[in-house]
C-alpha cells in the first residue's frame, strides 16, 4: 500500500467515527455537548470537502457561497462567542477547570480543518479528526485525568511538528505551492464568487473593497501595483543588492486586493521574480500570537485571535522548542536553494477596520514565567537559522497601506487620498530631509520634549562620526520600502538614552494603549505603564505580551522624525488619525521603537543615502554582541510608537557645546528649506 493509499484510508476511518460521534450520547451531558456541537462542525466540513472536489464553488451562486461561508465562521462570531467553545471561558463554564481549557484549545486547532478542506490538504485534515476521536476515546473511560488529555494535545503538537513546520517553510519560499496564485492570476476577478475560493472569513468590506478596485480602470490598478513593486525594487538598488539573484518575493495582503496583487504579480515577473503567496498560519505549532503573516480574509473576532494568543503555553517546554529548532533546521536545508534566491517580503497593508480593545480572560492560556523566556530563546534561535538560509544582507521587503471600506461612509476619498499619499514627490522630499540630516548631525544627541497633555521628554544621544564628510548618523528614507515617502531615522547609541516617552493615545499591532508611558535608562525600558486597565498589573501584563514579547527590557532600536505632513493631515481630516497603520503613523510625527535596530540581520552591509555618506549607526551596544552570540543580540521585534505633531513642544540637536539646533518647535518644522512642510499643516491650521 502506497503513502496515500494509506492516508486515504486512513481519511475515510476517521470520517466515519466522526460521523458517528455525532449521534452518540456516552458521556456526561456537557462532555457530549462539546463532542456533537464540534462533530457536527467537522462533518460539514467534510461534506463541503466533497463539494468542493465536485466544483462546487465554480458552480455555486453568490448567495449560497455567503450562505456556507456564514455557516463556517459563525460560531465564533461576537454574536455568538459568548456561547462557543472556542471561548475558553464559557469552555471553562460548561466543561469545568480540568477539561475547559483543553478542549477550547482542541476546538480552536479543529477550526483549521476548514482552509484544510479548501486546499484538498488530507493528511492536516486526517491527523486534527485522529486528534478529536482520540480525545472522545480517552474521556469515554470515566475518571480520565486532565493531565492525559494535555499529554494527548501535547503529543499531536510535537509529533506532527515535522510536517507542520516543514510545510510551513517550503510555503514560503517554493513558487510551486500555488493555491492563491492561481485564484488570482486564473479567476475572473470581476465575478465576486472567486472571494470565496480562498476558504478564509468574506464579509461585505472584502466584496466592497473588490467590487471598488473592479471599478478602477486598468491603467489605475496598474499604476498602484507599480507603486508597490517600484517600491520593492527599489528597495535592493539604494540598499546597494543584487535583485538580479532572486528568484522570488512574497506577496502579503487582505483578500478584496486581488486585483492590484494580479497586476504586481506580473510586474514582479518582468523583473524576473515569482510570487510566493502563503496563508496565514492555522496550525498551533506555526502561529505567532494574533500576528497573521501572510493572506487572510476578515477575521472573524479578534476577541478569539486574542483569547488564544498564547495557546502555545499548553505545549512550549525545553524537549519542545529543541524539536522544533531541529525541524527548522533541517527543512530549510531542504529547501535551501529556493531559500537562497528568495528576495523578501512585499506587503500590502490596510487600515479602517473597527477599532478593539480586548479582554483579559483569566481561562485563556497564557505563557508563565519559564515559557516567556524559552520563548525568547526560541525567537532568537530561530532567527538565526532563518537568516542563514535567507540571507538579511541579501534580501529586502516593501510595505504599503490603503484604507478598506469598513472605514465608513468617505472610503472613497480616503482612498483617492491615499494613492496621493502614497505618490507624493520622492526628489522634493529627499532635498528636505537632507537640510534636516545635516542639521543632526551637528549634534551629540537629539531633546525631544512634549507639550499640553504630552509628558515626553526624552534625550537620544548619537553615534559619533569620525569623518563627518563622508558619514551620517541618520538615513534619508523615501518611497522604497517604506511606502509612502517621510522619514529620516537612526539608530540610537544606548548610553545617554534617558527620559520619559509619553503618547496620550496610540495603536499598535491593532492594539489600543491608553496614556502609553515608558522610561528610558541607559537606552533601555526601566519602567512602563499604560491606562487601559483598572489594575497596575493588568497594565503592565498588557505591555509585557504585545510590547515588551516577555522581553524583561527592550532596548530603544530606533528614532525617527517623520516628514509626511500630508499624511498627518488626511488623518486630520477623516478623523482617522488613530487607526492609521504604523506605516503611515511613523511618518506624522517623531517616533521611537523599542526592540531590534533597523539594520539587524544586516548590520555589516554598508548603506547610503543618496548624497554618498555612509550611514555608519546601524549597531548599538546590544545588537553588536552579535558577534560573540547572536542569541544576545536580537530580541525578534520592533514596534514603532509615534508622537504627533501638535503634541510635540521642542525637537532638536544638541551640539557638544551644549548650543541646540531646533528642529521642530510647537509642532512646526523651524529649520531654513523646511518650510515646505509646514503649508499644509498651516493651511489646516
Amino acid at each position: 500500500m502506497s503513502r496515500e493509499e494509506y492516508l486515504e484510508e486512513r481519511f475515510l476511518l476517521v470520517s466515519e467515527r466522526i460521523g458517528e460521534i455525532g449521534k452518540e450520547t456516552v458521556l456526561p451531558e456537557n462532555l457530549n455537548a462539546y463532542f456533537q456541537k464540534t462533530a457536527e462542525f467537522l462533518n460539514y466540513v467534510l461534506e463541503l470537502h466533497k463539494k468542493i472536489k465536485n466544483g462546487w464553488l465554480k458552480k455555486a451562486s453568490l448567495e449560497a457561497l455567503r450562505e456556507n461561508n456564514q455557516h463556517l465562521y459563525q460560531d465564533i462570531l461576537p454574536d455568538a462567542y459568548e456561547t462557543s467553545f472556542a471561548n475558553p471561558a464559557w469552555a471553562v463554564k460548561v466543561l469545568g477547570n480540568e477539561y475547559g481549557k483543553l478542549l477550547s484549545f482542541l476546538e480552536a486547532e479543529i477550526r483549521g480543518m476548514i482552509v484544510f478542506a479548501y486546499e484538498d490538504r488530507i493528511f492536516d485534515m486526517t491527523v486534527v479528526m485522529e486528534l478529536f476521536v482520540q480525545i472522545y476515546n480517552l474521556l469515554e473511560e470515566p475518571d480520565r485525568s486532565a493531565e492525559e488529555i494535555k499529554e494527548a494535545l501535547y503529543w499531536y503538537v510535537s509529533d506532527y511538528s515535522e510536517e507542520m513546520v516543514t510545510r510551513r517553510i517550503r510555503e514560503a519560499v517554493d513558487p510551486d505551492m500555488n493555491f492563491a496564485v492561481k485564484i488570482i492570476c486564473q479567476e475572473d476577478l470581476f465575478d465576486l464568487r472567486y472571494l470565496y475560493q480562498f476558504g478564509e472569513y468574506i464579509t461585505e468590506n472584502e466584496e466592497k473593497m473588490a467590487a471598488y478596485l473592479n471599478g478602477l480602470s486598468q491603467e489605475e490598478i496598474d499604476a498602484m501595483a507599480r507603486t508597490f513593486t517600484e517600491g520593492y525594487r527599489i528597495g535592493f538598488l539604494v540598499g546597494r543588492k543584487d535583485i538580479s539573484k532572486k528568484k522570488t518575493v512574497n506577496i502579503r495582503f487582505q483578500n478584496g486586493f486581488e486585483r492590484m496583487v494580479k497586476a504586481a504579480v506580473k510586474q514582479f515577473q518582468d523583473m524576473g521574480l515569482a510570487p510566493v503567496i502563503y496563508r496565514s498560519a492555522v496550525h498551533a505549532v506555526n502561529r505567532k500570537g494574533q500576528n497573521r503573516i501572510g493572506y487572510y480574509g476578515a477575521i472573524p473576532n479578534r476577541q478569539y485571535d486574542y483569547d488564544h494568543r498564547e495557546d502555545a503555553a499548553l505545549f512550549l517546554n525545553q524537549e519542545f522548542i529543541q524539536r522544533k529548532l531541529r525541524v527548522m533546521q533541517v527543512a530549510y536545508e531542504q529547501v535551501k536553494e529556493l531559500a537562497n534566491v528568495h528576495g523578501g517580503p512585499a506587503v500590502i497593508e490596510t487600515f479602517g477596520e473597527r477599532s478593539f480593545s480586548p479582554l483579559n480572560k483569566k481561562e485563556a492560556f497564557s505563557l508563565n514565567g519559564y515559557q516567556q523566556k524559552l520563548q525568547v530563546s526560541y525567537n532568537n534561535e530561530a532567527g538565526q537559522i532563518v537568516n542563514r538560509y535567507i540571507k538579511g544582507e541579501e534580501r529586502s521587503f516593501t510595505i504599503i497601506a490603503y484604507p478598506v471600506c469598513e472605514i465608513g461612509e468617505q472610503f472613497e476619498a480616503i482612498f483617492r487620498d491615499t494613492v496621493r499619499l502614497n505618490n507624493l514627490d520622492y526628489h522634493q522630499y529627499q532635498e528636505i530631509q537632507q537640510i534636516i540630516i545635516q542639521a543632526l548631525d551637528e549634534g551629540e544627541s537629539v531633546t525631544i520634549k512634549g507639550q499640553d497633555k504630552n509628558r515626553t521628554d526624552l534625550t537620544v544621544a548619537l553615534h559619533r562620526l569620525e569623518n563627518p564628510k563622508k558619514q551620517t548618523n541618520f538615513e534619508n528614507c523615501v518611497a522604497d520600502v517604506n511606502i509612502p515617502v517621510g522619514e529620516v531615522f537612526t539608530s540610537p547609541r544606548l548610553t545617554g538614552t534617558n527620559g520619559v516617552l509619553h503618547v496620550t493615545g496610540v495603536y499598535l499591532n491593532g492594539l489600543y494603549y491608553k496614556d502609553l508611558e515608558l522610561t528610558f535608562e541607559n537606552g533601555k525600558i526601566k519602567e512602563y505603564s499604560c491606562r487601559n486597565f483598572e489594575s497596575l498589573e493588568e497594565n503592565r501584563k498588557y505591555i509585557e505580551e504585545n510590547i515588551l514579547f516577555h522581553h524583561a527590557s527592550l532596548p530603544i532600536g530606533e528614532f525617527a522624525i517623520g516628514t509626511n505632513t500630508t499624511a498627518y493631515v488626511m488623518g486630520k481630516k477623516y478623523k482617522i488619525e488613530a487607526i492609521l497603520p504604523i506605516l503611515i503613523a511613523e511618518k506624522t510625527g517623531p517616533h521611537f521603537a523599542v526592540g531590534d535596530t533597523c539594520y539587524s540581520w544586516a548590520e555589516e552591509t554598508p548603506v547610503y543615502n543618496p548624497d554618498g555618506k555612509e550611514i555608519i549607526a546601524r549597531d548599538n551596544e546590544i545588537s553588536i554582541l552579535r558577534k560573540e552570540d547572536p542569541g544576545k543580540a536580537y530580541f525578534g521585534c520592533h514596534t514603532d510608537i509615534t508622537i504627533p505633531y501638535e503634541e510635540i513642544a521642542l525637537i532638536e540637536a544638541v551640539r557638544p557645546d551644549g548650543r541646540g539646533i531646533p528642529i521642530i518647535e510647537n509642532g512646526r518644522f523651524v529649520l531654513p528649506g523646511t518650510e515646505e512642510l509646514n503649508k499644509v499643516l498651516d493651511e489646516t491650521g
